[in-house]
């Protein structure tokens, strides 16, 4: 603890204000890196630090202590993109020199977020009209980049827009067909760079996805033994992406697509396996085996057949079923839809079984292949050169990922719709909907409390977890109740051994420096009176306004009727989902411009950083309330009814005012349009600030006089 205290002192300088709660804050999270006392059971320790308290220093400080005295690497993992760039630029207090800190700090994302070498060569080598120009531009960026992240690195956003979507895509390892060591770019491949200078690193900067999946599947080499989760309020929606399963159209095609090599860029298994089982007849047949049981999936088109009504194989013919399925018992939507699996209609059953026996028929011989690879290792232990090696071990990986375990995971869900589903697991029927055209379908299965595996996955080989993040807690005035959320929500409680609870308060005065005011006269329901209270409120704030939203549709809607009154007024307005610029572009050009508005949904209220006037207003249409979808109910049962419901919103109301006050000297008003608000919610709020009901008209001026305490001129407080 003191050496925390030291380092975080040695970092700041003398450049920031005093902040004893961050001393404080660090010296505490130094028990997460203690030595751990049994196998099995990591030091952990959950943190909530309110606004102001620094805790991104806070436990940089530790973090980096425990890395340095044992020549070790601790990994930092977040939600969002936004906070992993904002780490990394924290990191320059640490190592101010960038030379050090090249070494020292990696920021590790997956594959699909890095400019692929390969596919940019066979770009060129098949120049479009107007492409030269844009790919000319792609090789100055590759020759400068610091690690060729295209996915908010240092790619700039401009190039995005020129290059287009499509290509864009194209250029990224998207489809995992990498053909590591035999590829002739590996040793300068961006991707595997990072992967080799992470394992030398201090301090590794990924995120939760990412993290989750290495330690599910103990993935390249020894795994870290001490974590940071930031962001510690999304390890429960995190866990339940990377542990569930689906078996769909598009993730079935894929595997073909992997397996064949359909498409100009697919790259199947012939290819990958070319040189290096000649003469191996087992292997040989093995491989020819599983393209014509790949053939049972769904192929090119298929979108359009299912459509159709048209099904063509073993696969469509049970996503036929699956689709008529939804459609018969779902609510009429233009939106995506969903239905339970029981009862199954006519014909359903039989599709399942015939897909679980074509889908056996395709595990069996890439089982074969794996084992064939192994034995050319063994076999040729004291032949095989060292890049033919990491060949074979790299298709030996993408055999079991890509091939094994999704197909075990498959026909385990199959099984199920013959069977009862385990009780911890949650099953459905969907068909993902944009614009009123299907895009995927199939079924589904989600754990029903997906940081239990989570728990499992990391504390196996971690000795110390550190989940930190401003809204871990509860806010229901039972200090025992707010912890147990928060044990919840970050599988706290499925660790072994003891877990400690620190909280620091904000050093801020919301109670002085914000309002919080909820109207009563606008139909929530009616988008020309919701986009009038967003255009008034926004002009009487000056610009610096976040606009939130429950659902995208509405966002455009809005956007559409404020757009050119905005421009009128002089008031720049971004928008999440309609500008073509990432997340993160739209952020930093939103902090820059301190009269800008943006326009967003869940990722941007919960990763912007914006202090001073550059966010003084927030503005949310609707109380956030979870989607009462089929998961959602089942985890409400298990989780305790309403009141997981109501924990759930005071969090993510909680998380979207902790944007207004980043600073002592901020000052901001937050804005509920939805009279729907329950007094019991207003918890979300720090203690001390009033909410008030009010009219639109009044919440005009309450927002324009109170902003203009601190506006240029006004002489500030």
């Amino acid at each position: 603890p003191d050496e925390a205290r030291e380092r975080l002192a040695r970092v700041l300088g003398g450049l920031a204000e005093d902040r004893p709660q961050q001393s404080d804050y660090a010296a505490g999270a130094a028990a997460a890196f203690a030595p751990r006392e049994r196998a099995g059971e990591p030091r952990v320790v959950l943190a909530e630090a309110g606004t102001g308290v620094g805790k991104t220093l806070g436990y940089i400080a530790p973090a980096s202590v425990w890395a340095e005295k044992n020549a070790g690497t601790v990994w930092i993992s977040t939600f969002t993109r936004n906070l992993q760039r904002q780490l990394d630029a924290e990191m320059d207090r640490l190592y101010p020199d960038q030379l050090e800190k090249n070494r020292k700090v990696v920021v590790r994302k997956g594959r699909e977020n890095y400019l692929c070498l390969l596919n940019f060569e066979e770009a060129v080598g098949r120049l479009g009209p107007g492409d030269a120009v844009a790919l000319g531009l792609m090789a100055r960026w590759a020759g400068a980049t610091r690690d060729g992240d295209m996915v908010g690195g240092d790619f700039p956003a401009w190039l995005a827009d020129m290059l287009g979507a499509r290509l864009t895509v194209d250029l990224t390892d998207t489809r995992g067909e990498c053909i590591y060591s035999a590829c002739r770019h590996y040793t300068k491949c961006f991707i595997e760079r990072t992967i080799r200078r992470a394992r030398r690193a201090e301090m590794v900067i990924a995120n939760h996805a990412l993290v989750m999946i290495q330690a599910a599947i103990g993935d390249e080499g020894s795994l870290p033994i001490r974590y940071v989760f930031d962001e510690g309020h999304h390890l429960f929606e995190a866990a339940d992406g990377a542990f569930s399963a689906h078996l769909t159209g598009a993730e079935t095609a894929d595997l073909r697509r992997w397996i064949i090599g359909e498409g100009r860029r697919s790259r199947g298994l012939a290819l990958r396996m070319r040189g290096l089982l000649d003469g191996n007849d087992a292997a040989g047949q093995a491989l020819d085996e599983a393209l014509k049981a790949a053939h049972a999936l769904p192929g090119p088109g298929w979108r359009q057949r299912l459509a159709g009504e048209a099904p063509q194989g073993t696969a469509e013919a049970f996503f036929a079923h699956v689709r008529r399925q939804v459609y018969a018992r779902a609510p009429e939507s233009p939106y995506s839809l969903e239905t339970e699996t029981e009862p199954p209609i006519e014909g359903l059953a039989d599709a399942t079984a015939r897909l679980d026996t074509a889908l056996a028929r395709l595990e069996r011989p890439l089982g074969a292949l794996i084992g064939e690879l192994g034995s050319l290792l063994d076999d040729g232990a004291d032949e095989l050169d060292t890049p033919t090696r990491n060949s074979i071990e790299a298709l030996r990986r993408g055999l079991e990922r890509r091939g094994i375990l999704p197909l075990k995971d498959w026909r385990a869900m199959l099984r199920g719709l013959h069977e009862e589903t385990p009780p911890e697991f949650v099953d459905w029927f969907g068909v993902e909907r944009i614009g009123g055209r299907d895009v995927d379908l199939g079924l589904h299965r989600h754990w029903v409390d997906p940081v239990r595996p989570f728990a499992g996955a990391v504390a196996e080989t971690a000795h110390g977890i550190l989940i930190t993040s401003a809204t871990l807690t509860d806010q229901t005035g039972d200090e025992a109740a707010d912890w147990a959320a928060a044990d919840l929500r970050t599988g706290a409680r499925h660790m072994e051994g003891p877990v400690e609870h620190l909280a620091q308060s904000s050093p801020f005065d919301h109670a002085g420096r914000t309002r919080v005011l909820v109207i009563g006269d606008v139909d929530r329901n009616d988008p020309d009176q919701v986009a009038a209270a967003y255009r008034e409120l926004f002009k009487a704030s000056g610009g610096g306004a976040l606009g939130l939203f429950t659902a995208a549709a509405r966002l455009k809607a809005v956007h559409e009727r404020i757009a050119r009154p905005l421009d009128e007024a002089g008031l720049q307005l971004l928008a999440q989902h309609v500008d073509t610029m990432d997340t993160g572009t739209l952020i930093d050009i939103f902090r820059a411009e301190e009269d800008a508005c943006l326009l967003g949904t869940d990722a941007v209220r919960d990763g912007v950083d914006v202090p001073g006037r550059s966010l003084r207003l927030i503005v949310f249409d609707r109380v956030p309330w979870p989607r009462p979808d089929i998961l959602h109910k089942t985890r409400r049962q298990v989780f305790g009814g309403r009141a997981y419901d109501e924990m759930l919103t005071r969090l993510r109301l909680k998380q979207a005012y902790g944007r207004l006050l980043r600073r002592s000297d901020d000052r901001g008003v937050f804005v509920m349009l939805d009279r729907a608000l329950p007094s019991r919610l207003a918890a979300a709020f720090p203690a001390g600030v009033e909410v008030r009901r009010l009219g639109l008209k009044d919440a005009i001026t309450v927002t324009r006089d109170f902003l203009a305490l601190d506006g240029p001129g006004g002489g500030g407080l």
